[in-house]
């Protein structure tokens, strides 16, 4: 995931307009799909894929009954995706996700382990926020491990920056929350100076750091276990909307 450049005004971006077309929420990588997720497209896309479209979506109709809407953007594998959709019965999950093999796999998970909480739209997630989703629509937003764009001149391109997350602020809803995460510690402290910086936001964290601890649902993936028998640190980011 990435932010493609940066806006050049410091106007806040009108209720529902469309959010400056040269943002990004994605990179378009290569990747195959294997046959398993090819086949799970065939399968299970049917009943958990959703299509993009550029009217408001019926959330009630999507996921066939009234529950709390959670936004994923960028879920990679999907493993850990699964894994929360599984622990948080009672909430909605609304993925977004452009890479193929990706989505194939997370439509694995949901049609062999029958997760009924999930729907995926394989598309950018700023566009299925400007036009399928309305402001106030969200009680929650997850976004973890996006790119860190180590090398300064491709800072640009994170995906944390303040137009964004005032995007995201706005979509959701007053109680709801944004949690992110980072296995980056310069990625991290700049997503706590942005996000800190946001008005319609408030840190939960107690900790002086500001940094949260990790939520009970958010699994430990296979690379963040790696690396933290490596000794490398991971940080949670859980604000609030005010």
């Amino acid at each position: 995931m990435t932010i493609a450049d940066t806006p050049t005004t410091s106007d806040t971006p009108k209720t529902d307009a469309p959010f400056m077309r040269v943002i990004k929420t994605y990179v378009l990588r290569a990747g195959r799909m294997g046959p398993g997720q090819t086949r799970a497209f065939e399968q299970f896309g049917p009943q958990y894929l959703v299509p993009y479209q550029p009217e408001r979506l019926n959330t009630e109709a999507s996921f066939g009954r009234t529950a709390p809407l959670i936004l994923e953007i960028g879920f990679g594998m999907g493993d850990a995706t699964a894994k929360i959709a599984h622990t948080r019965p009672d909430d909605n999950f609304l993925c977004c996700e452009v890479h193929a093999p990706g989505v194939g796999a997370l439509l694995k998970h949901c049609g062999e382990e029958s997760i009924g909480n999930i729907r995926i739209v394989q598309h950018d997630a700023i566009e299925v926020m400007d036009h399928m989703l309305g402001e106030n629509s969200l009680d929650g937003v997850h976004i973890y491990f996006p790119d860190p764009w180590h090398k300064s001149r491709h800072h640009k391109r994170r995906l944390i920056q303040s137009p964004f997350v005032n995007r995201l602020a706005r979509h959701i809803k007053p109680g709801g929350y944004l949690h992110l995460a980072t296995d980056w510690e310069p990625y991290a402290e700049q997503m706590m100076q942005v996000v800190s910086a946001e008005p319609l936001l408030q840190n939960t964290a107690t900790d002086a750091s500001g940094f949260a601890e990790k939520p009970d649902y958010r699994p430990l993936t296979k690379f963040e276990n790696r690396g933290l028998k490596l000794g490398h640190g991971v940080w949670d980011l859980v604000f609030k909307r005010v």
